[in-house]
């Protein structure tokens, strides 16, 4: 056995791998998750795993059995089939309560399409007034904040709190004296109208807490129920809202899959759950959990089919359903979905939740223990891991997420975009951002209110790249277990971040080999570095985003460019900007242009004639339509229906060919703040990614295949790759001098035409693809090894991106400026 692993056993054999279940995790792995061979799964926060055989379960009993609709079924009614699925749906019932062991003289399960959809419910029905108030903890999730705009809008007061310990030097008076509460801003929203209303009636308060946090594992105790429910006024001491009613919800959406909260002991009034995160299938099936009492007090205004014992169509009248299930279930119920939960439960029931918490917490736990462990070489701790430890009382344990980030030698953060993209090169998958829980993301990173203004301001939005802003960072990366992780996923992560972001005594600094574009150049000298005789090899143009270009020896400039090179893109009928990164598929269409003739010639394996696009009259068929590209926004002229016909058949999908309006000037990308990716802010860009051409030398992409060579012969790879230059889709082919000497060229002279460097393209999944006899294929290479050792603050770079320089004479569109294959170049000649 592995030492590494007996040492794992020896600490957490009591509690890993189910030691006392009916199967090993090994035999559970092997038996129902073939399909993880090779890959490593964390991020069960996100979605748990369905196991293969709860699938089979599934499949056999939906193609064995006959399930009608629930809700056509009267009490003399003959339909087997309804009479199943209702008997069906009331198990499932049963199986949802006794999970959380709440008996049903007490709750009711009202199934949902999910948690989201629950927290929604309560939020609509909930009976607010001006005399209200909606608390939550700051670490909750955004569906559970959303519960604020129901309050807000009826008068009533919302605000986040914060629970931490009181120190006593005395004797405590229980659980509420332990404890207190940091109140944050209290939110009111036309709270002038609302005082004007007559205050009559009870008023019904709400607090919100997750049972775990899904960006950092803490596991909230739920004594707070208690403390809330019969100590407010103690625990909300000082506060106006420390009378009326207060009622409990808890969000056991990610808490559920290792501890569900036992309503025997704690009365919780709403529990909301979301069965794809308990055991991974089905997917748009939540339930919420309602106290009966509780439910009683929610105000419903719609109606539908199923909750309605009569309606009258012409006048005002409706007499609703008095059960609670029935009278919230809206139409007929997802009863083939509620049907496929007892096999999930099946599976979870023989090995126990006890033993699945004991078994993820000993991942987790190990986890925290190596990250944090893990020091470069000069000392510096490699890893920041997102716990608290200052709540003992509320706090026992936590759940199996380790949210953290990297750090470098030098204290700077490694962004986390950087460890997702690297993680998904060796097999791994994780999340990264702030998981939709923005309280927990800034309470954790420590980021002011002034911060997160700034950071919108930048740009950054939700799920977007900006991963480091002003020096921090703007989410973590997290992962999490689940019932079917193994102890070989948690060492095949922490072995990654040590070959990916420790910086060893016997590395140059994580093996950066990339000379640094932010050294600054001598002043003299330099040319010594490049005797040697450098030539331009081939000139490719790419007329259409993301599909096949062509390459020639010779070819006209524009202002923006090489003529015609990314003036067309095709756009999905929702407005999605179409590129290989979605539809791999579309380098199957091949161009060509013949400049004499004013014709693109287009065409695809899918479609038995080709296309021939006039360059100067066809455009004119189509409207303008507006394209939103790169945070900018550009007019662009459309085609007739027959070429988006053709190209929609060429690539599988609804589509219209559009062209980049030359009335488009290049100052409109002033008008945007924030460039996103372009990189060229200066000159005219048309579709193209970052800047108008893209260079790569022939040295560097045989130093590259030799690489590659190396790891297929240490066993990294099964295969041999060799990688052609047209992977990298490059404008300009060079020949000459040393592999990525390009790197160190602040500019350079083609013929008698300049160009300014902007730096190194970043390089991303699309290289990856390739284009084959049978299809496209995707694979690891080449960006796998690059990233061994081309990674530069967070990007992976090859090639370098260039402009026309300003000091050329003005290149108009119909000069007679050309690029011609075999020109020599001179790198840094001005």
């Amino acid at each position: 056995m592995d030492p590494e692993k007996e040492e794992f056993l020896k600490e957490f054999g009591a509690d890993y791998g189910y030691p006392n279940g009916p199967k090993s995790i090994d035999q559970i792995r092997a038996t129902e998750f073939k399909r993880l061979d090779g890959l490593v799964y964390l991020d069960h926060a996100g979605s748990t795993l369905y196991s293969e055989l709860q699938m089979e379960a599934v499949c056999r009993d939906l193609t064995t059995n006959v399930y009608g609709n629930p809700h056509i079924l009267s009490l003399d009614s003959q339909s087997d089939s309804s009479s199943a699925t209702c008997e069906i749906v009331r198990e499932a019932r049963q199986q949802v309560l006794e999970y959380f062991n709440a008996s049903p003289k007490d709750y009711k399960c009202i199934f949902t399409s999910g948690a989201s959809a629950a927290l929604k419910l309560v939020g609509e029905a909930f009976p607010w007034s001006q005399k209200s108030c909606f608390m939550y903890t700051m670490e909750n999730h955004n569906s559970v904040l959303g519960i604020r705009e129901y309050a807000l809008s009826q008068g009533a007061a919302a605000f986040a709190v914060d629970i931490e310990e009181t120190v006593h030097h005395g004797v405590s008076n229980g659980i509420a004296a332990s404890v207190s509460l940091s109140q944050h801003q209290i939110q009111r929203r036309n709270e002038e109208k609302f005082l004007e209303e007559e205050l009559i009636g009870d008023a019904y308060n709400l607090f919100a807490f997750p049972s775990e946090c899904n960006f950092s594992g803490l596991r909230f105790s739920l004594d707070l129920v208690k403390i809330i429910k019969e100590d407010s006024e103690i625990f909300l001491e000082g506060s106006p809202f420390c009378n009326g009613r207060w009622m409990v919800l808890v969000d056991a959406a990610k808490g559920c899959a290792t501890e569900p909260p036992d309503l025997s002991k704690y009365p919780v009034d709403f529990v909301v759950i979301s069965f794809y995160k308990i055991f991974g299938y089905p997917t748009g099936l939540g339930a919420l959990i309602a106290r009966n009492d509780a439910a009683k007090l929610l105000k419903k205004t719609y109606f539908s089919g199923g909750t309605v014992a009569a309606t009258i169509a012409d006048i005002d009248f409706v007499k609703r359903r008095e059960g609670i299930e029935e009278l919230f279930e809206d139409g007929t119920a997802p009863f083939l979905s509620i049907a496929s939960i007892r096999h999930g439960f099946k599976i979870l029931n023989s090995l126990t939740i006890s033993a699945i918490g004991r078994h993820t917490a000993a991942l987790a736990t190990y986890l925290r223990k190596m990250l944090l462990a893990l020091r470069h070489e000069n000392g510096a701790s490699v890893c920041k891991v997102y716990k608290s430890d200052s709540l003992k009382v509320l706090c026992r344990e936590w759940g199996p997420i380790v949210s953290f980030n990297l750090k470098r030698p030098d204290g700077s953060w490694f962004g986390y975009r950087e460890v997702e993209k690297l993680s998904s090169l060796s097999g791994i998958q994780l999340r990264t951002g702030c998981f939709c829980n923005p309280g927990a993301c800034a309470k954790y990173l420590g980021l002011s209110h002034l911060d997160l203004r700034s950071n919108m301001e930048a740009g950054h939005v939700c799920w977007d790249d900006y991963d480091i802003l002003n020096g921090k960072p703007t989410g973590a990366v997290r992962v999490s277990f689940g019932y079917m992780s193994s102890y070989e996923d948690a060492k095949k992560f922490i072995d990654f971040v040590k070959s990916s972001f420790v910086s060893l005594p016997n590395q140059t600094g994580l093996g950066f080999h990339l000379r640094e574009r932010s050294i600054p150049f001598p002043d003299k000298g330099l040319e010594s570095r490049f005797t040697s005789s450098f030539f331009l090899k081939s000139i490719t143009i790419y007329p259409i985003k993301s599909c096949a270009g062509f390459s020639t020896e010779r070819w006209p400039l524009s202002i923006s460019g090489l003529r015609y090179d990314h003036e067309w893109l095709l756009k999905s009928l929702t407005g999605e900007i179409l590129t290989q990164k979605k539809l791999p598929e579309m380098c199957l269409i091949s161009t060509s242009i013949d400049l004499h003739r004013g014709i693109m010639f287009v065409e695809s394996p899918r479609c038995k004639e080709g296309l021939q696009i006039n360059l100067k009259s066809d455009f004119q068929s189509g409207g303008r339509e507006e394209v939103d590209l790169y945070g900018q926004r550009y007019e662009a002229q459309g085609y007739s229906n027959e070429v988006n016909n053709w190209f929609s058949l060429a690539i599988g999908r609804t589509c219209c060919l559009l062209r980049y309006s030359m009335s488009n000037d290049y100052l409109l990308l002033n008008e945007c703040k924030n460039g996103g990716m372009r990189r060229d802010m200066q000159s005219r860009v048309t579709f193209a990614n970052e800047a108008q051409f893209l260079l790569i030398s022939e040295e560097s992409v045989s130093d590259l295949n030799k690489r590659i060579s190396s790891n297929v012969q240490m066993g990294a790879f099964k295969m041999p790759v060799q990688i052609n230059p047209m992977r990298f889709r490059p404008n300009l082919v060079i020949s000459g001098g040393e592999p990525y000497v390009e790197d160190e060229w602040r500019n350079l002279k083609i013929g008698n035409k300049y160009f300014t460097s902007l730096g190194g393209c970043n390089r991303c999944q699309m290289i990856n693809i390739v284009h084959t006899a049978g299809g496209v294929q995707k694979s690891n290479e080449p960006l796998a090894t690059l990233a061994s050792y081309r990674r530069s603050k967070g990007k992976i770079l090859f090639g370098i991106l260039l402009r026309l320089h300003e000091t050329n004479d003005e290149v108009e569109e119909e000069t007679d400026s050309w690029l011609q294959a075999g020109q020599e170049i001179h790198p840094n000649s001005f």
